[in-house]
């Protein structure tokens, strides 16, 4: 089996040169792939489904039904940005919907998938927002606002994150150890794979006597960044 994982693309109308990568890897790498799995935060935000008219919106989806009508298959795991990706938006794309976090199996290898904020659990205030977005209930609610208004609160919110991250240690901000270990035993002991930290780089962990890799996701600058499974190995490219 072939994969390949990617998080944290961001894709904008403000960084063109994130969605010609992305576009690009979608009509040519990703068709030589059995399957494709976005752990969170394709878009630099999402309001609502009824959103994906949007020309970059929209542009994403064709690319990726495309891709699935190709066969090779596109699994999803939300972001902190993207957590309103919902059933209308998967259908128009060809992509299913995964929790977080999700187990897969690769040529006999367990791999849980996830996007990583969960991880970082010394950062409180974020983990408190979390909770609070991630309600079904608190959802339905703001997905009946106005899109015009649920754009205005998105952009506001996303103002008020950049200013925090400059208040905030920068460890604070990084996946908790203890936090891995635990997800890392809850779930057996298998290899790891994530973003949102936005700090790419391999880790072995020594959990109750096992050792762990985790792999952790680059962001997109410009360029894209996957990590692929080729059958027998993982490696970074491109």
């Amino acid at each position: 089996m072939s994969a390949l994982f990617i998080a944290d693309l961001h894709l904008s109308g403000n960084c063109p040169d994130n969605t010609r990568a992305f576009l690009d890897l979608i009509a040519g790498k990703a068709r030589e792939l059995d399957a494709v799995y976005i752990l969170g935060d394709l878009f630099e935000y999402w309001a609502g489904d009824d959103d994906r008219d949007a020309p970059l919106n929209r542009e994403v989806a064709e690319a990726l039904a495309a891709l699935a009508d190709h066969g090779t298959r596109v699994g999803f795991v939300a972001g902190n940005r993207d957590f309103l990706v919902g059933t209308d938006f998967a259908r128009a794309a060809g992509l299913t919907i995964l929790p977080d976090p999700s187990e897969i199996d690769l040529d006999g290898r367990r791999v849980l998938i996830t996007h990583g904020d969960s991880l970082c659990t010394d950062d409180h205030a974020y983990q408190a927002f979390r909770q609070q977005v991630r309600d079904p209930q608190w959802q339905r609610a703001f997905l009946a606002r106005p899109l015009a208004e649920r754009r205005l609160v998105i952009e506001g919110l996303r103002k008020h994150s950049e200013t925090a991250k400059q208040e905030k240690a920068e460890e604070i901000m990084d996946v908790n150890a203890a936090a891995v270990d635990a997800l890392l035993r809850a779930h057996d002991y298998p290899t790891l794979i994530h973003g949102h930290t936005h700090r790419p780089a391999l880790h072995l962990h020594r959990v109750d006597g096992r050792q762990c890799e985790r792999w952790v996701l680059s962001d997109w600058r410009g360029r894209a960044s996957w990590l692929q499974w080729d059958g027998q190995a993982f490696r970074t490219g491109p």
